[in-house]
């Protein structure tokens, strides 16, 4: 029998029997909190304004309110390879905006899960073993066995509160499922995140939405609920295919996940950047205009920048005036 029927039949079985058990722990789990204080830094960053940098594949870097966010770092290059596991690898088709060398001073690194594509080998070998970093509690276990001292285990809703000097901010998890129900048991868990940050004055706030590598999945419509208000989402695409099954959104997922988040602007990343990645960016252009939400989606390469401002301080400067 070949090896992806062994595995999938296998995904099968193994789904059945934790399926349950899995829906029925959510209810008796309870929100966790996390506190975290970081050094002050040097830097300073105008109230209300910030950045989304786009390295490349799902590694963005965040600056607002005086930190710096590293997401999912991945920066091989075109032609190495990844391990996604059971034998499986892929390569990569593109190269980073820049290299890891050149990162600025990290905060933080928020990590959806822990696969190659989105924490490799290299990351794994020069990143400071004593960088925060929020991910899966499995993923947080198995980077504690490899050195790295301060990584925060969270399941969806776990909350992380964050101090750096007079700045805050509030990560909370967001829930995430990496395939179909059954075949999902057989892959890492993963979470998506909801970064709010402190708002001085009610004049900071910016509520941004980071998706992970999930599909679209009931748990989703938890999101608005809680957070009816999303400045910002980050969306990992791609449609990813490993063995045949789905396991990250392709255009129709993003045009669903959209219409259930609700961001005011949206930004896809992770797409054409793995040779698992099966559906190229244009497919989600195209739905974006059928659905004609143009005007709800940007667009990054490589390299490009999104700077973006809080809604009070907007409306500040429409009207010509200025944080006290």
């Amino acid at each position: 029998m070949k090896a992806r029927y062994w595995i999938a039949g296998a995904a099968v079985a193994a789904g059945g029997a934790l399926l349950w058990a899995n829906r029925s722990d959510r209810g008796r789990r309870r929100r966790r909190t996390f506190y975290i204080e970081l050094p002050p830094g040097r830097e300073t960053h105008p109230a209300g304004k910030g950045s989304v940098y786009f390295v490349g594949t799902a590694t963005t870097l965040i600056r607002y309110q005086g930190f710096t966010i590293l997401t999912d770092p991945n920066f091989l290059h075109r032609g190495e390879q990844v391990h996604i596991g059971y034998g499986m690898h892929s390569t990569r088709l593109t190269d980073p905006a820049i290299d890891f060398e050149d990162l600025p001073p990290i905060d933080f690194v928020i990590l959806s899960h822990l696969h190659e594509d989105h924490f490799d080998k290299l990351v794994e070998r020069r990143l400071a073993k004593e960088t925060p970093i929020f991910t899966t509690a499995s993923a947080s276990r198995t980077l504690r066995r490899r050195g790295f001292t301060r990584t925060y285990p969270l399941r969806p809703w776990d909350v992380v509160e964050a101090r750096k000097g007079d700045a805050g901010l509030k990560l909370t998890a967001m829930p995430g499922s990496h395939g179909p129900l059954l075949v999902n048991a057989m892959l890492p868990d993963v979470i998506g995140s909801m970064l709010e940050f402190h708002c001085p004055l009610d004049f900071s706030c910016y509520p941004m939405y980071i998706s992970g590598d999930t599909l679209v999945n009931s748990d989703l419509l938890e999101i608005p609920r809680r957070f009816p208000h999303i400045d910002l989402a980050l969306l990992h695409l791609g449609g990813t295919r490993v063995m045949g099954v789905l396991v990250t959104m392709n255009a129709q997922q993003g045009i669903e996940a959209l219409r259930i988040v609700k961001p005011e602007i949206a930004i896809p990343i992770h797409y054409n950047d793995y040779d698992v990645f099966k559906e190229p960016l244009s497919e989600f252009v195209r739905a974006v205009h059928r659905a004609g939400l143009q005007d709800k989606v940007r667009y990054l390469q490589h390299g490009e920048t999104y700077e973006f401002v809080s809604r009070q301080v907007g409306q500040l400067e429409s009207a010509g005036l200025t944080l006290p």
